[in-house]
C-alpha cells in the first residue's frame, strides 16, 4: 500500500474576506474529491484572507498511480482561477 500525501501552499489574490476565501476552497475541495476520490483539507493560515496551505492525500497499491494521481490533482488547482500555487512537496508513504 502507497500513500502520497502533497502539501502546497497557495495564495489567493482575489479574495478580500475569509468568506471569499472559504467560498474558493470550499468549491476546490469538492471538486477534488468528486474528480480524483482524494481526501483534502486545509491545514494551515486559516484565518488569513490571501494564503492557505492545503494536503491532498490518496492512496493505491502501486507507485505509479499515486504519483499520476497527485500529478493531476496538482495540474488541476494550477489552473484554478484565483489560485496562485507558492510551493508544493510530495512525499511517498
Amino acid at each position: 500500500m502507497i500513500i502520497g500525501l502533497m502539501r502546497m501552499e497557495l495564495h489567493l489574490p482575489t479574495c478580500n474576506s475569509l468568506k471569499d476565501k472559504r467560498s474558493i476552497i470550499k468549491r476546490l475541495f469538492a471538486h477534488l474529491r468528486r474528480t480524483y476520490n482524494v481526501g483534502v483539507a486545509e491545514i494551515d493560515h486559516q484565518d488569513v484572507w490571501r494564503s492557505t496551505a492545503i494536503a491532498v492525500v490518496t492512496v493505491f497499491n502501486e507507485v505509479v498511480p499515486t504519483e499520476q494521481t497527485l500529478g493531476r490533482v496538482a495540474a488541476e488547482v494550477v489552473k484554478t482561477d484565483g489560485i496562485d500555487v507558492i510551493s508544493q512537496e510530495v512525499e511517498l508513504l
